[in-house]
């Protein structure tokens, strides 16, 4: 259940993120009360999961996928570059989560 909750976080932040782009800064009403209520309910999923999945694990997960994904919304949704240094960094950061997840912490 915990990894199903952080799923949902992750979906959440990442819509959130989308449309915190699209609210330009706060400035238009529809795209800031949606990334706004994304990040209530990202958190309240994070901190759910937090009951049965350690703190290390679920951040580390959490940031890497929001990471990676956010990079591939800003390429294809926003058509904005992506560095050949930048895609080695996402995949060393996968990478890195992957490694935690497997030997990182015990799992309650």
């Amino acid at each position: 259940m915990g990894y199903l909750l952080l799923a949902i976080s992750i979906g959440f932040e990442l819509l959130g993120t989308t449309f915190l782009k699209y609210s330009e800064g706060f400035t238009k009403l529809g795209p800031s009360l949606v990334s706004i209520l994304s990040y209530v309910i990202c958190f309240y999923a994070f901190s759910k999961a937090l009951y049965t999945v350690n703190l290390s694990i679920a951040y580390a997960t959490w940031s890497a996928v929001g990471l990676t994904v956010t990079a591939l919304i800003s390429v294809f949704l926003f058509k904005e570059a992506l560095t050949p240094a930048g895609v080695l960094a996402l995949i060393m950061i996968t990478i890195g989560v992957v490694v935690l997840n497997m030997y990182g912490a015990p799992v309650k």
